[in-house]
């Protein structure tokens, strides 16, 4: 039996509901870096959260752009003044610059971003503007022309 692992796709689209999107975009992104490593959290139908491990950044130093469907994440490390000077044997967390770009789906918005903890959390949310909304239509019985009628204040022509 074969089984296709589709999680490359899900790695960095938000809120898609076409596959055929997605397929389009998953191999692209798949060759990008590791870094900084992220959870894509869908909180509710309508809600979405990213988490980034962003350790050693300051607030100043990331930078969130939403434009055309696309959410881009970048960060460059300042070098600091207590880190001058030092000699590292190790060092493990890293500080070098990355940038990461996530694709959106239709009516996806950023609404807001936190970090907290060498953690940078991004709210994102589905708003799909009111002209597009699903609405009931109301099914009239027999009399359908009195209500034209009531509406225009003109007599149906019949």
């Amino acid at each position: 039996m074969n089984t296709f692992d589709f999680s490359p796709l899900f790695r960095s689209t938000v809120g898609f509901d076409r596959l055929s999107r997605m397929l389009e975009t998953g191999m692209l992104n798949e060759q990008e870096s590791a870094y900084p490593p992220y959870n894509i959290v869908k909180a509710s139908d309508d809600q979405y959260r990213i988490t980034m491990a962003v350790a050693g950044f300051s607030q100043d130093e990331i930078d969130i752009t939403s434009k055309e469907n696309q959410l881009i994440v970048q960060g460059r490390a300042q070098e600091r003044d207590d880190a001058k000077g030092v000699t590292y044997l190790h060092r493990g967390i890293a500080a070098r610059t990355f940038e990461r770009r996530f694709q959106l789906a239709d009516h996806i918005k950023v609404d807001g971003a936190a970090l907290e903890n060498g953690l940078l959390t991004i709210s994102l949310v589905r708003e799909i503007p009111e002209e597009m909304k699903p609405r009931k239509i109301q099914i009239l019985s027999g009399e359908s022309g009195k209500l034209i009628e009531q509406k225009t204040g003109k007599k149906a022509a019949g």
